[in-house]
């Protein structure tokens, strides 16, 4: 299942069906009913600490997630000659070498 998908859950623009929300159920072994706004909170177990998601920022603060770099992705991986292509990618490395420091991510 992909964020995109559990965002369109949240938001009610997907249906789960009750057989989906059945299985989801038993796999975070909470009631049906944890799953609806008019349920007593008493009556419903915390969800353990291992299910939390990260604040909404972490995910527009990610660089890889963001529109712009996709497009770029994209248009680089349309450059059909790989020799032009290279040279695009080594200008690209050059200047982000001469632009003033950003926090940047470790390389894998």
């Amino acid at each position: 299942m992909t964020f995109q998908q559990v965002q369109k859950y949240e938001r009610g623009a997907n249906r789960i069906g009750a057989s989906r929300l059945h299985d989801l159920s038993q796999v975070l072994d909470v009631p049906v009913s944890f799953f609806f706004d008019d349920t007593d909170p008493v009556r419903v177990p915390a969800i353990p600490a291992g299910f939390a998601e990260p604040a909404a920022e972490a995910f527009d603060a990610d660089p890889l997630r963001r529109r712009e770099t996709k497009d770029l992705i994209n248009s680089y991986f349309e450059i059909a000659d790989p020799e032009l292509r290279r040279r695009f990618f080594e200008v690209a490395r050059s200047l982000a070498a001469h632009s003033p420091k950003r926090r940047r991510r470790p390389r894998k």
